[in-house]
């Protein structure tokens, strides 16, 4: 039985006129006649009473007019549905972001989006970048944001962002009465981290920048937000290097300085599972990735 003996019988079940059947189908008598014999022949049994005066449906003809009418309708909405999907209607798509997306134009790009495709239905949800890689491998989330690029090999991944870092100071603190910094005023200051444990890539990475620096600092606070960091910051508890969005973060007791050139920066990968994805997640990697 194929699709076509379906919409064919159904046609002629209203019919019941092999001609006028014909016409609406565009096609002509014989190949009509032939599809029906053929679903009969698959059926084991006569759908059609025929003679040279009329066509109507047998016992089982009225039995399977109304399966073919359910199968056809089914059919139906089976393409609407994959035709509303590949345009993003009805699909969800959660996302596990860290705190320093917020400062990133991600909100913003995310809007633009739902704006072109309103049917989308975005979630977010705060982690740290290790939270966020075990969450895609137990299909938690959709895609992720995270500061690490060594994320497991079935994974596939899209450099977001990549920024230098900058020194954050308290807004009184003795070298930061200028435009720039005096590094020896440094020397001393007890250091305010990204917790080792939430990303150890950001961690070591911001050791070996104060190393290049010239400075061995003492790490006295960890914590898991950047946010956090910068708060401690401001309180006066010690100095930071931050991912320089965080200058747009707004919070006041803080300044923010360059560190100059260097090799370190801070990098954020989009992170997403292929193998299971919503099917309007490629096209969302693409515009936050052109945006």
């Amino acid at each position: 039985m194929e699709f076509r003996h379906l919409r064919y019988f159904v046609v002629l079940a209203e019919e019941l006129h092999f001609g006028r059947a014909a016409k609406r189908l565009a096609i002509s008598q014989p190949p009509l006649s032939l599809n029906i014999q053929q679903l009969e022949a698959s059926l084991g049994a006569a759908l059609f009473e025929r003679n040279s005066k009329s066509v109507k449906l047998t016992p089982a003809g009225l039995a399977f007019r109304e399966i073919a009418l359910r199968l056809l309708a089914e059919v139906q909405e089976g393409k609407e549905k994959v035709r509303q999907i590949a345009k993003g209607a009805g699909s969800r798509v959660r996302i596990g972001i860290v705190g320093s997306m917020l400062f990133r134009k991600l909100p913003e790009r995310l809007t633009a989006f739902q704006k072109r495709h309103p049917d989308v239905d975005i979630v977010l949800s705060e982690g740290n970048s290790s939270e966020h890689v075990e969450a895609l491998l137990r299909g938690q989330i959709d895609l992720a944001f995270v500061h690490t690029a060594r994320i497991p090999r079935e994974f596939n991944r899209a450099l977001y962002a990549s920024e230098p870092f900058v020194w954050c100071l308290p807004v009184n603190h003795r070298a930061a009465v200028a435009d720039t910094i005096d590094i020896g005023l440094l020397s001393d200051e007890p250091l305010v981290m990204f917790s080792r444990g939430a990303s150890p890539d950001y961690y070591q990475r911001i050791l070996a920048l104060c190393e290049e620096q010239g400075l061995q600092p003492t790490v006295r606070h960890e914590v898991r937000h950047w946010l956090s960091v910068v708060s401690l910051v401001s309180k006066g508890m010690g100095i930071a290097l931050v991912p320089s969005a965080l200058a747009d973060a707004g919070m006041g007791g803080v300044k923010f300085f360059s560190i100059g050139a260097s090799k370190y920066r801070s990098e954020v990968y989009a992170v997403w599972d292929e193998r299971q994805m919503p099917a309007i997640l490629p096209l969302l990697i693409e515009a936050l990735n052109n945006a």
